[in-house]
């Protein structure tokens, strides 16, 4: 893919775990760029390896990113395309590759986004959980003063909450969530999702504590879902009827629907539903 002019950055989406995940448009990329910046090279090989697919690759994580930038930069400036690869899903969720996407950006260089699987979304839908609305919030602080903070910060979240925990971890977080958010709060675990020990697990944060290591193997990777705050949901539904009263005096039904959406936060099929509207 080199050319005269500069070349183009390519966030590919990778396998989370099972390789039939990796899309045609994918393999096409990643067998045309003339370089793959991968987070772990080795991991990245055996994908290229299993496709029959062999690349120039360069090392490209957290801890080299920040000298590796410039000199990417340089290769795009000159026209070479590269494609962005993590070990598994997109790049930059949770994985390095933010800095060089910010980096091309401020450089005008085009940035292209070859979407694949992610464990949020994936995890998302099979849980259960309210996916209307949700807030991703990675992995939690390891240290247990910095993770109580930032659950506090959440007590009021009224959307389902996503986060990723490694295994050792795991009960620690589940721990300071049932402490905060109570431990029947309604919430899920996905299991090594598109492997072949795929599970999910849901019932409440106090139930999935009680389960790890018996039900639930402390072994591989760990999306925990957690539904939002009922109180403030039952909050947000009174509120947005009181608007909606007000506002329908005044302007069309659906009128009154979208600018009630636009104050609350709520989507407009929320409000259609809590206002009983036809669709």
């Amino acid at each position: 893919m080199s050319a005269t002019s500069s070349g183009t950055l390519y966030v590919v989406g990778t396998p989370i775990g099972n390789l039939g995940d990796l899309s045609a448009r994918a393999r096409s990329v990643l067998g045309a760029v003339d370089l793959i910046a991968a987070e772990d090279t080795r991991r990245t090989r055996r994908l290229l390896s299993s496709i029959e697919l062999n690349a120039t690759l360069m090392a490209y994580h957290e801890h080299n990113e920040q000298q590796r930038t410039p000199v990417l930069i340089g290769r795009l400036q000159q026209g070479d395309s590269v494609a962005l690869v993590s070990d598994a899903g997109m790049p930059s969720i949770s994985d390095p590759g933010l800095r060089l996407v910010r980096a091309a950006l401020a450089e005008k260089l085009p940035v292209v986004s070859v979407p694949g699987p992610t464990a949020v979304i994936a995890a998302l839908t099979i849980c259960g959980l309210a996916t209307d609305r949700f807030v991703f919030e990675g992995f939690l602080p390891r240290r247990s003063g910095p993770r109580r903070q930032r659950v506090e910060a959440l007590l009021s979240e009224s959307r389902t909450m996503v986060f990723y925990e490694a295994v050792h971890r795991i009960a620690a977080t589940l721990e300071t969530l049932a402490g905060l958010f109570g431990p029947d709060r309604p919430a899920a675990i996905a299991r090594e999702l598109t492997k072949l020990h795929e599970r999910v697990y849901t019932g409440t944060l106090a139930g999935l504590k009680s389960q790890l290591g018996n039900e639930i193997p402390l072994k591989g990777e760990f999306v925990l879902l957690v539904a939002g705050s009922a109180a403030v949901r039952s909050a947000s539904t009174a509120e947005a009827q009181r608007i909606f009263a007000i506002l329908s005096n005044e302007l069309s039904a659906k009128a009154a629907v979208a600018l009630t959406a636009k104050i609350t936060g709520l989507s407009r099929n929320d409000v259609y539903q809590l206002t009983r509207l036809p669709d």
